[in-house]
């Protein structure tokens, strides 16, 4: 496991700057790698199946490199959240550059600043990395997303009861307004649900769905005020990107793939074959790992250096820029996948 080949991920912002520097279409340089470049270099290069060894693992964990790492993201996020609102606002772009550089820091507030904040909203014993999540979140006005990740997702995954979770047959433009709008409104239930219970108001400021609405509402107002109307336009352009690809991504590694009902609201365990999972070295190297989401969401503590290959669950075609492509495409993404998931339900059943 080699912590340099993970800060790979830092070349998507950098990726950023260079479009910004040569103007024109190469403000577009980002989308291009991420999402043309990217999958035939995820497929040329292959996968990579290895596992840490066992007795590695604790000295792996306790390796500090790889937590640094994920921490840095935070104020790489925010620099190139308010470089982008700057140049956006008072740089000298053409309509095209400004819209290069809109999709390129969305993507960027995708693959560093969301992945790094799923890692760290996961380090719940862990104030100050929690913490970091949350700035990230809301750099992108997705402050609930941690909490109903980790309390929500994590406990619903793979049911009719979690909307991150993709139906067989299901398209992306259906599940995006059903994941988005239903994730906030979990995450608003089990707030105020604990509110009650502690026999506290559920609308005051000791509420942290209450209190993360504030904080995006003023990251709102301080951009109108320092950066003006395209600043906040460039804000919520970016946010609405990031989003839509965090939220492809669910459709993606959840689609099609249930936990059996063994009573009413009682399912089986969550297990590694309720997530697909895919082992491709670049793009796990580009987003920490999170393409072995099978063992993500069977161990859901780990930290992403130790997450492990399956060979007997669900295996993507390629890796998740590639599939993204795929799901925006329905008839496609269904003719790919949906013989997929029905092959490993029979198998399942049998």
């Amino acid at each position: 496991m080699n912590v340099l080949a993970f800060s790979m991920v830092y070349l998507v912002p950098v990726s950023v700057i260079i479009g910004y520097w040569l103007g024109g279409i190469y403000t577009f340089i980002t989308p291009f790698l991420v999402f043309g470049i990217g999958p035939v270099l995820d497929t040329v290069i292959g996968k990579d199946t290895r596992n840490p060894a066992k007795e590695t693992e604790k000295e792996l964990e306790s390796d500090s490199r790889y937590k640094i790492l994920t921490l840095l993201c935070a104020p790489v996020q925010i620099a190139v959240v308010f470089w982008g609102a700057y140049v956006v606002s008072y740089g000298d772009l053409r309509i095209l550059e400004t819209v290069g550089i809109i999709l390129s820091i969305g993507i960027s507030s995708d693959i560093l600043g969301l992945s790094a904040a799923h890692e760290l909203a996961h380090r719940v014993n862990h104030k100050f990395e929690h913490a970091l999540s949350k700035v990230i979140l809301c750099s992108v006005l997705y402050m609930h997303f941690g909490l109903e990740h980790v309390v929500g997702h994590h406990r619903r995954v793979a049911t009719f009861e979690d909307p991150a979770t993709a139906r067989l047959g299901e398209s992306l433009y259906a599940f995006l307004p059903r994941t988005i709008l239903g994730g906030f409104k979990n995450a608003w239930q089990f707030e105020a649900d604990r509110m009650k219970r502690q026999n506290k108001p559920v609308w005051s400021l000791r509420n942290p769905m209450i209190l993360g609405l504030l904080f995006q509402a003023a990251y709102i107002v301080f951009f109108a005020v320092i950066f003006g109307k395209m600043g906040v336009l460039f804000l919520l352009a970016q946010s609405f990107i990031a989003i839509i690809l965090v939220e492809t991504a669910n459709y993606v590694v959840h689609y099609g793939l249930l936990r059996k009902e063994i009573a009413p609201g009682t399912y089986e365990p969550v297990r590694p074959r309720h997530s697909w999972n895919s082992s491709n070295w670049l793009s796990n190297h580009f987003l920490f790992n999170i393409q072995r989401h099978s063992d993500h969401h069977y161990k859901p503590g780990h930290r992403y250096q130790l997450l492990r290959h399956y060979d007997g669950v669900p295996q993507l075609p390629t890796g998740y820029a590639g599939m993204i492509v795929l799901a925006f495409i329905p008839p496609v993404w269904r003719k790919i996948m949906d013989p997929r998931a029905l092959e490993f339900r029979a198998g399942q059943q049998d």
